[in-house]
């Protein structure tokens, strides 16, 4: 769901074959195909899981990026057809809707017993019939303990990001449903309200917000402009608010009390996918410990792999002691998001109010 590049393309990675061992004489035999097209977020894979995977089943990976869950979605109703697809938990509800994914192979993904069992069994795919967690993680406050009093952050929860002693210093994601959960939540009411007084309410906390604040409004610029001072705080990724806090020790990384997003990647296959055996294969391979370990100390997310947040947390892991990686489960009113297509439409067109105000 979440680093993004700001310039994307789709990238496609060619491994070059050489002498003709076993598993590429085979790959066409034991899958039918030889070929996967997978379709990711960008920055979102370890360096090497895509050409050890080759490497290991002789075959060959289009790999392609998409910078938005209905980026992806356009393209699938386009006809482009994908192997592999890694929505998040509200896309996903979306495309089993309208019928647009395939059940797994759940005799090929034996390394679901791998994971950490609190991603696992989410009310958008309640017995993982159609989807296996990816990555996780919530939505919290990062901030420069140097410059921000923690004790505001702690006591205020999401209302410190209208404190006017930081204005001109905070970041708000340019995300229309990452804005209005911050507002509901700040509120106390569900992120999933479709009720439209709620709505409306917290339309004007955030107006309130912009005018007090001067917030920026960016994506993924708020990570080195944080980390180089450039803001003082703003609203995070907890992937992203990893990757900060490791970068720059004067930052820390809080989770509001009154609730938050916890979100979940997972991967799918689509209805029309032309090479499915292959698919759970990729699938039941990216669940293992070397392939979820290289993809979670790359890009900073919390692994769905259970040994593997274990490793990462660890004394010498690479997040020990790193407040943003493993996030917690345990508060009652974290949400995860529902797709509304009625409310999805309301909230955009507030969204764009609150910036033209």
């Amino acid at each position: 769901m979440k680093r993004i590049t700001s310039l994307l393309f789709a990238l496609v990675l060619l491994a070059a074959c050489g002498g003709q061992n076993n598993s590429e004489s085979n790959a066409m035999e034991t899958y039918g195909c030889d070929v996967l097209n997978v379709y990711n977020w960008g920055e979102y894979i370890g360096e090497n899981v895509i050409y050890d995977f080759e490497d290991r089943y002789g075959v060959r990976v289009n790999y392609s990026l998409f910078a938005s869950n209905e980026e992806m979605y356009t393209k699938l109703l386009g006809g482009t057809k994908y192997d592999v697809i890694i929505p998040s938990d509200y896309m996903i509800e979306k495309l089993l809707d309208e019928d647009m994914l395939q059940p797994l192979d759940k005799e090929m993904i034996t390394n679901i017993d791998n994971l950490y069992e609190g991603v696992l069994n989410k009310s958008y795919d309640p017995d993982n019939t159609y989807s296996i967690p990816y990555f996780w993680g919530n939505v919290g406050i990062v901030y420069d303990t140097t410059l921000i009093d923690a004790a505001d952050v702690e006591s205020q929860d999401w209302e410190v990001l209208r404190n006017e002693k930081y204005k001109d210093m905070i970041y708000m994601y340019d995300s229309e449903r990452d804005s209005f959960m911050v507002a509901l939540k700040a509120l106390g009411y569900s992120m999933n309200t479709a009720d439209e007084n709620e709505l409306n309410e917290a339309y004007e906390w955030l107006v309130e917000l912009d005018q007090r604040m001067n917030p920026a409004y960016v994506t993924d610029e708020a990570i080195d402009g944080l980390i180089y001072g450039e803001k003082a705080m703003g609203v995070m990724y907890s992937g992203d608010a990893a990757y900060i806090l490791s970068e720059n020790e004067n930052m820390a990384y809080f989770v509001p009390e009154e609730g938050t997003n916890v979100w979940n990647d997972a991967m799918v296959i689509p209805a029309n996918a032309e090479c499915p055996k292959l698919a759970n294969e990729f699938i039941n391979y990216i669940l293992e410990y070397e392939p979820s370990y290289d993809n979670s100390s790359y890009v900073g997310y919390a692994s769905s792999n259970a040994e593997v947040l274990e490793d990462m947390t660890a004394e010498g892991g690479d997040y020990y002691g790193n407040a943003a990686y493993f996030p917690d489960l345990s508060n009652p009113l974290n949400e995860v998001f529902h797709n509304n297509e009625d409310v999805r439409r309301v909230i955009s067109e507030l969204w764009v109010k609150v910036k033209n105000q």
